[in-house]
């Protein structure tokens, strides 16, 4: 989100919780300010999950760039009087000047793999950046995260034919708004109906009409001519006002008189009803009245089961827009992600509560794929372990600055597309596919052993 919001506080680093600046000071004042890295991850899949897609890092980057406490920030953490000075006067000078390594977005990963890693502070920061950043970050990846995941599903269920976000009005804030347009368009969605992240994303912005137009009006073929006449390009109605069937017969007689305005219809809309047996009904009117290419949309609380059941029904239904299930992720909201310490002065860490326990150090993913190109096995090792495969995480930010620009999201949408395409013929399916079980390598389990070693004979 660029700093021309206003008020907007997403660069702030106020937008974190609040033991985050209370163990700030304890490592200021205890000295515990070397350099560590913090891996951030998902423990496991969600049910009806068997991938997950890589999304927000360029919004993760940008926040690292510029975040800041603003004076009057300080003004109050000093205020509050819950905070030593020196704390305080660290907060103050944040500049966050260490590394980043990503998996780019749109890769296709799974459970226990690294999606980000964060090493800082370096020499003269004594701060514990990488601390400071961990809600923020999280509340950026894993938001757009979420929302690709669950497009990129979508799209596979879609068959190739053209998805629209619907979800503004149903997104849970502003920010998540745009940013689930954002993480849709980039798992392979065709454009969105939010303007405001057509414009900042160079997103396709598409919009038909709303019922109360059609209401508004006298008759339904009025409100069909004037809108076509005041929106002749891209025209698309909207059928399912009052009687589906009828309206698409109107729809038939007033493109004769359009046609002599040079106004195609190019496509109508079904947003309610049985919209398998509407989408047949409304074929075969159109196509009897000479619209064999007029396409037909649907959407009305559709998602990736709704979907793939019209199309494995045969419904002729050419593209659809998706609101709530792709805004919300509604069926998967959260995932079970983390950020967490996996080295603390040069020595590996690790935390071992049940159910929680975490591989120690810095890692890599090696991906190795089939003769078809598709993801045969990730094994998950040490970052300098030489291992068969292609490594996925790639180095983002250095000494606090992009070591290259990021890719835009034309580039990041044909990566996500390739990826959808690397997948096991398994995991393509949605009702089919255990999740990829990730191998971990020797190495991992040898460094927790150490690990736990030291821990039990301090």
């Amino acid at each position: 989100m660029p700093e021309s919001d206003g008020d907007w506080d997403g660069n702030s680093l106020l937008l974190t919780d609040y033991y985050q600046l209370a163990m700030v000071q304890a490592y200021v004042e205890h000295g515990l300010t070397d350099v560590a890295s913090f891996e951030l991850f998902v423990r496991k899949l969600p049910p009806g999950r068997n991938f997950l897609m890589a999304a927000g890092l360029e919004q993760a980057v940008a926040f690292l760039e510029n975040a800041r406490f603003a004076a009057d920030e300080i003004a109050w953490l000093r205020d509050k009087g819950r905070f030593s000075g020196a704390a305080v006067e660290a907060l103050a000078n944040f500049r966050f000047s260490g590394d980043v390594d990503a998996l780019p977005e749109g890769t296709v990963f799974f459970a226990h793999e690294p999606i980000l890693r964060v090493t800082a502070p370096l020499p003269q920061a004594p701060l514990p950046q990488a601390q400071l950043v961990e809600s923020r970050l999280i509340n950026l990846i894993h938001l757009q995260t979420v929302i690709a995941s669950k497009a990129a599903r979508l799209v596979l269920a879609a068959r190739h034919r053209p998805l629209i976000d619907f979800g503004l009005r149903r997104a849970h804030g502003a920010e998540a708004a745009l940013l689930a347009a954002r993480a849709s368009y980039l798992a392979g969605f065709a454009g969105t109906a939010t303007a405001l992240a057509a414009k900042r994303f160079g997103i396709p912005a598409v919009g038909t009409m709303a019922h109360s137009f059609i209401q508004a009006h006298a008759s339904e073929r009025e409100a069909f001519a004037n809108f076509a006449r005041s929106r002749p390009r891209r025209l698309v109605l909207l059928l399912d006002t009052y009687d589906t069937e009828a309206a698409a017969r109107t729809v038939v007689a007033l493109a004769r008189d359009l046609a002599g305005e040079g106004i195609r219809i190019d496509g109508v809309r079904l947003d309610s009803g049985d919209l398998a047996a509407l989408s047949r009904k409304v074929r075969g009117i159109l196509d009897e009245g000479g619209l064999d290419e007029t396409r037909i949309i649907a959407s009305g609380g559709l998602d990736e089961a709704g979907i793939a059941d019209l199309l494995d029904g045969g419904a002729p239904i050419d593209s659809f827009g998706v609101g709530t299930s792709l805004g919300t992720s509604t069926d998967a909201p959260a995932l079970d992600c983390a950020y967490k310490l996996v080295e603390y002065a040069g020595l590996p860490r690790r935390k071992r509560s049940a159910g929680k326990a975490t591989w120690p150090g810095r890692k890599q993913v090696f991906r190795c794929y089939g003769p078809e190109g598709r993801i045969e096995a990730d094994r998950l090792s040490t970052l300098d372990s030489d291992e068969e495969g292609r490594p996925l995480l790639v180095p983002v930010v250095r000494g606090g600055r992009r070591v290259a620009p990021l890719p835009d999201l034309p580039a990041i949408r044909a990566h996500a597309a390739a990826e959808l395409a690397s997948l096991p013929e398994a995991l393509s399916h949605r009702t089919s596919g255990l999740p990829l079980l990730v191998e971990i390598a020797p190495i991992l389990e040898r460094l927790a052993r150490e690990a736990d070693r030291r821990v039990d004979t301090v």
